[in-house]
């Protein structure tokens, strides 16, 4: 049962004011912070506004509803002439000139609960907000003498007081731009961390084995190459629904979308498995460099942001090294260990801190700490927490379970590495791991190297290098190529990019960014300061969303995996135009421009593409196309006042034109495309190969024309 405290009548202008006054006066005295009083004060304020102006006036009530949780209710209302609009007002799509419906819908926002009910007698607003959680049950009667109690204030001080609290707004706003200025400054840090966790992932697909047993094949298809497999069947998939390879059945068509729509649901929860997927399934192998702790803690700092998002209680410290200088070791390796080390710490840890540093204890050795704050661990736990599969029981478990192979993987990482891991932790007092590692990895190292073959060049077609260490992409960049005038030069390394630079020049470069080797970022500087390749276009395809720092590099595209055979091939004829055997084909129906031009391009012609016939009428002034293929049924211009246009122009009146159309042609259509094109071809399903041929044959048609009309003029 509601319990009423206050009742303010509206009937002048001023009492709008003095609605809002009672409002913030409720608020504070239910329990609400000045942010929610102002919350609060301002919606009451909006829906009376708007009731005085409307409705010439209204009642507000304020009152009690018992929960759990309480909610302070506000009803307004008014017997006015009620709102005609109202679904339009609500929805954000009703425009006014007098601002009705702006209050309404800001009201809505800034209250928890909010019903509006209106009618020719009269409009009825019912609003309200939960108190929180903090705050004590309110007793209504205390709030309701109170409330008798405090007269209202003056207008002007209300408008003063709205002022203040305007400029502590303003002054809110500026401190929430200097904390995103200072986001900014870290996103290099978040960006190198991305980079490192999917140079990561990329790295497990050499490592599957334990085939033997049904926990080994488990194991091993949870590994951090989930991704790429997936990206692999949604471009083979679309090269299926794009017909690269023939024509499909209506039956082949919908389970190949069906297959499809499987793998973007499955590729929305990779991000998941990922955190699951713990182990490394086959022989490990170590892959030495050269790095800075700095380095790798701002890599960290960045990966590990978005866990303290979900609890602003814990502080992640990244003590300074110092002088502590360079390591040689497999720093994705180390990253792993201290990834997984941090991700447990602040998963146990409800407030405080996780603190991570390094130091050099003993000559020629580095030991990583990580201290947090958390639970703790029992000392009979120590050693079962580095065995697979187990995980400690306990209140302390519930909603925080994982894989209980993070410590165990950690550990065998360290030992690979050389190096220890140990734990230290009482429960109820935090924990402590302690990683020592050599300084210099000595053990042994994974061998490079490859077979320097160059592939078999046509001559006839324009070579373009993809840099990409996955084999299933890389084959599907090829098929992308097939029937084009450009042919792939397969690179799965820098070695072997810069081999094949050395040989031959491509017309572009495909880069990945993310290579199990070498930093690909590098390697654009480096083609772009050097004379020889810097004229080169470099188009970026990666799984690491960079599009600013791969065009500050000088990338000339930039696209996130998985890319499209149509985006491929535009961006290479964009930075290879090719004037010679152009075709228009002009339609509305995209499908239909796309079967086409599918047709078209594997007669190594290039294709152009026009929507409308304003579209097309541009395009065939501006290229003066080879031949023009028009649709005669086009909203808008029709396909017959295309060709009258493209006729009446000295610039497009020789080109020839071909009517490609699904429209059955009258005795009176014949007569007006008479002697005006070269020939009509139906649109057809049934027999897609003789369609193609017989659109080949006034392809070629059109260019014995065209060869004729020039040989004329020369003539």
């Amino acid at each position: 049962m509601n319990c009423a405290l206050l009742t303010v009548a509206i009937r002048y202008e001023h009492d709008v004011v003095l609605t809002r006054q009672r409002a913030r006066q409720v608020a504070a005295l239910a329990g609400f912070d000045r942010h929610d009083q102002v919350r609060i004060a301002t919606a009451v304020s909006e829906i009376a506004r708007n009731a005085f102006r409307y409705a010439k006036g209204a009642t507000a009530a304020f009152s009690l509803v018992p929960g759990p949780p309480t909610l302070l209710e506000v009803r307004m209302h008014d017997q006015g002439p009620g709102i005609p609009n109202l679904k339009q007002v609500l929805d954000g799509q009703y425009k006014s000139s007098t601002g009705l419906g702006l209050g309404i819908l800001g009201a809505k926002r800034l209250m928890d609960e909010f019903e509006i009910e209106s009618s020719p007698a009269g409009t009825t607003v019912v609003c309200g907000k939960y108190l929180p959680k903090r705050a004590s049950s309110p007793d209504p009667s205390l709030i309701a003498a109170q409330l008798a109690s405090q007269a209202p204030h003056d207008p002007f001080e209300e408008i003063q007081r709205q002022n203040q609290e305007l400029l502590a707004t303003l002054d809110q706003v500026q401190r929430q731009k200097s904390e995103l200025s200072q986001l900014n400054r870290e996103l290099e840090d978040t960006n190198r961390g991305v980079v490192a966790l999917y140079a990561e992932l990329d790295e497990r697909a050499d490592y599957l084995r334990r085939a033997s047993d049904l926990k080994s094949q488990f194991l091993s298809n949870m590994t951090h190459e989930f991704r790429t497999p997936l990206n692999s069947i949604t471009s083979l998939s679309r090269l299926l629904l794009d017909r690269t390879d023939g024509d499909l059945t209506a039956e082949q068509e919908k389970q190949v979308r069906f297959i499809q729509k499987a793998v973007n649901g499955l590729s929305d929860l990779v991000d998941d498995l990922l955190d699951l997927a713990k182990v490394e399934a086959g022989k490990l192998s170590i892959r030495p460099t050269e790095f800075m702790v700095q380095d790798l803690f701002g890599a960290l700092r960045g990966m590990l942001r978005p866990l303290l998002a979900h609890n602003s209680a814990v502080t992640l410290v990244f003590e300074d090294p110092g002088e502590l200088g360079t390591i040689h070791t497999d720093e994705s390796k180390v990253s792993q260990i201290l990834r997984n080390l941090i991700s447990n710490a602040l998963k146990f840890t409800e407030r405080g801190e996780v603190k991570v540093g390094a130091t050099e204890v003993t000559p020629g050795w580095v030991e990583f700490v990580v201290t947090d704050t958390g639970i703790g661990i029992e000392s009979a736990d120590h050693d079962r927490i580095f065995q697979e599969f187990i995980q400690v029981e306990g209140e302390h478990q519930k909603g925080k379970r994982g894989t209980g192979l993070g410590l165990p993987l950690s550990r065998k990482l360290a030992e690979l590495l050389g190096g220890t891991l140990a734990v230290d932790s009482k429960r109820g007092c935090g924990s402590k791991f302690v990683l020592d590692l050599p300084r210099v990895y000595t053990g042994p190292a994974e061998a490079q190297g490859w077979e320097e073959v160059i592939p078999e060049l046509d001559p006839e077609r324009l070579p373009v290098l993809f840099i990409e260490d996955n084999a299933e992409t890389q084959f599907i960049y090829g098929k992308f190529l097939q029937g084009t005038r450009f042919q792939s030069v397969p690179a799965r390394s820098l070695q072997q990019a810069r081999w094949h630079l050395n040989r031959i020049r491509p017309v572009a470069v495909v880069l990945d960014v993310l290579l199990g080797q070498g930093n690909s970022w590098d390697f654009l500087t480096e083609l772009k300061r050097n004379d020889s390749t810097r004229e080169i276009p470099v188009l970026v395809i990666t799984v690491v969303e960079n599009q600013r720092k791969a065009l500050a590099l000088g990338a000339d595209a930039f696209h996130a995996k998985p890319v499209t055979r149509d985006w491929l091939l535009s961006e290479l004829e964009r930075i290879n135009p090719s004037r010679e055997d152009e075709v228009l084909v002009v339609d509305d129906d995209e499908a239909a421009r796309y079967v086409l031009g599918n047709v078209l391009r594997h007669s190594s012609t290039r294709v152009i593409e026009a929507a409308s016939g304003a579209e097309a009428l541009a395009l065939a002034r501006q290229r003066r196309p080879e031949a023009v293929f028009l649709d005669l049924m086009m909203p808008g211009m029709s396909g017959f006042e295309v060709l009258d246009a493209l006729q009446a122009d000295p610039v497009t009146r020789n080109i020839p034109v071909i009517i490609h159309t699904a429209k059955p042609l009258t005795q009176q259509d014949r007569t007006r495309l008479r002697g005006r094109v070269l020939t009509v071809l139906q649109k057809t399903r049934s027999d897609r190969e003789s369609s193609s041929r017989m659109a080949k044959e006034a392809l070629a048609e059109a260019r014995r024309v065209t060869s004729s009309r020039k040989q004329e003029q020369r003539m």
